[in-house]
């Protein structure tokens, strides 16, 4: 049996079904107690079941949490961890480059966000849950959503 090689056309034409996550541009707002930081949500994607097919959002940790829960009481995958809460650099004393919104810090949380992200949406089953929906393409969440399956347009 001969095996056929790929052609040029086909190694660089968009796959047949795609979801590209990219959790970036950290941004810290408020002061004191009042202080967090979020990130934008970038989703592009040509599976059906998403309405939008690119959209953008922010969203800050409490918002991942929410996720989390949700898709461990909706769904039958394996839903992986967060990166750590850090509780430990909320303490008044801590210094500033030990604190929630050291640099490196939030870089690091940005990685395993991203990372959790592509994890949960690149399984299939994920794909058709509305809170991921909710999560990735609402500007805001309604977390008093209903949840369920998405349907395919």
């Amino acid at each position: 049996m001969a095996v056929r090689g790929q052609t040029l056309e086909e190694a660089y034409s968009e796959p047949a079904n795609f979801l590209e996550i990219d959790v970036t541009a950290p941004q810290t707002h408020g002061y004191g107690k009042l202080r967090y930081t979020d990130y934008e949500i970038r989703v592009k994607t040509n599976i059906p079941v998403f309405r939008n097919k690119e959209s953008s959002v922010r969203r800050r940790y409490s918002d991942f949490e929410w996720l989390r829960k949700e898709m461990e009481r909706d769904t039958k995958i394996v839903v992986p961890p967060l990166p750590t809460k850090a509780l430990g650099r909320q303490l008044p004393w801590v210094s500033h480059k030990d604190s929630l919104f050291d640099e490196q810090f939030i870089e690091e949380r940005r990685k395993g966000l991203e990372e959790f992200l592509n994890k949960i949406s690149g399984h299939p089953l994920a794909q058709n849950e509305k809170s991921l929906h909710e999560f990735l393409q609402a500007p805001e969440i309604n977390k008093d959503y209903t949840p369920g399956k998405m349907r395919s347009k």
